[in-house]
């Protein structure tokens, strides 16, 4: 893409100046086009499916550690978790993971659920399928439309 060199201090605003300045906008706007594969599409629980501009969503991606450092935990037990993030228009579509950061094996054996997921937190736990030392925590991904 062109670039549109700076004016020296006191340059007078010619035509091949300005000239060179829409053109290079004109590019830019052929790059942006509002092609369809420009748009996103989020199916909200409360109002269906929504449609914006890709640049208009919000995707906001947070790491919660929900056992920091090597702790014993028992088989059946859970521990919640949360992240906050700014608000957006609707309940926004929410993807979370595991991460064994501790690396053993009671750490590959732990399920992750959602409970809650509103305009601006997401709520959920984990539950701890065998016993013995783990760290582990949940990746998470939110994507939706800003308010």
């Amino acid at each position: 893409m062109a670039k549109v060199p700076l004016p020296e201090r006191g340059q007078p605003l010619d035509v091949p100046y300005l000239y060179k300045l829409v053109d290079t906008v004109n590019q830019l706007s052929t790059e942006v086009s509002s092609a369809t594969f420009n748009y996103a599409t989020i199916d909200t629980r409360t109002a269906g499916k929504q449609s914006a501009k890709t640049s208009e969503t919000r995707i906001v991606g947070g790491y919660v550690p929900v056992v920091a450092t090597l702790s014993t935990v028992s088989a059946s037990t859970e521990k919640t978790f949360f992240l906050e993030f700014t608000d957006f228009k609707f309940a926004p579509i929410v993807t979370a993971t595991l991460e064994n950061t501790g690396g053993t094996p009671a750490g590959k054996n732990v399920n992750v659920i959602l409970t809650s997921v509103t305009t601006s937190r997401v709520d959920g736990f984990v539950r701890f399928g065998e016993s013995g030392n783990l760290a582990i925590a949940v990746n998470l991904i939110v994507v939706g439309i800003p308010n």
